[in-house]
């Protein structure tokens, strides 16, 4: 029989004898009652910057998607499939959140890779570089710009791809609806792995601005 991550069998007795000890009663809760999270966190499927940790949640306070990138497609009915849209349906129409956060982060590979002229597809796929068109003719604007460093154009697209989602979250009908409605909110933040910053958008300005810490 093949073996089970040891790491994560080391990491589950830790949980079980400490976390879930203190939190017994909750999950229990959760099971016999089901879900109430209050914010839907749209974010990269980076090992480095996950949610529950930055936000330090407890167990059922936040619904997470994570994909490459953190990017929300625009809204199409198409008969096709679509995962993110799915989990963003299910949280806005059932689970009723009351936010929506679309979660980009430093250094991320899949910017790193849309702004990379050379970049080779990793497979005959090419899942990723499919994906990334989503945010391609952004890309294609910073990439021409030689006055900014490399880091600095990383930066810049990771942001704007933050932008570029949450216009795409919009087009979605019942999250304008429930937005202009007031009783939805959507947000945009950065988080910075080197440092452990944490930008947030101005909904005014759209510039992103340090959270003290």
């Amino acid at each position: 029989m093949q073996r089970f991550p040891q790491p994560l069998l080391t990491g589950y007795r830790n949980f079980m004898t400490g976390r879930y000890t203190v939190e017994r009663d909750r999950y229990r809760q959760l099971a016999d009652a089901g879900q109430t999270p209050h914010t839907l966190i749209i974010a990269c499927c980076d090992s480095r910057a996950a949610p529950e940790t930055i936000f330090d949640a407890g167990p059922g306070e936040l619904f997470v998607v994570r994909n490459v990138a953190n990017m929300v497609p625009p809204y199409e009915p198409d008969g096709q499939y679509h995962s993110t849209s799915a989990a963003l349906e299910f949280a806005v129409q059932s689970l009723k959140v009351k936010d929506i956060i679309v979660m980009g982060h430093g250094r991320c590979g899949g910017i790193k890779a849309v702004l990379d002229p050379n970049a080779a597809p990793l497979s005959p796929g090419d899942f990723i570089g499919k994906w990334m068109n989503l945010v391609k003719p952004a890309a294609e604007q910073i990439q021409s710009n030689s006055i900014m460093t490399t880091a600095e154009r990383q930066t810049a697209m990771e942001r704007v791809s933050i932008r570029n989602s949450i216009t795409n979250l919009r087009t979605f009908p019942e999250v304008k609806a429930l937005e202009d409605g007031g009783k939805l909110q959507v947000h945009g933040a950065w988080f910075d792995i080197s440092n452990g910053e944490l930008w947030v958008m101005d909904k005014e300005s759209q510039d992103f601005v340090r959270l003290d810490g």
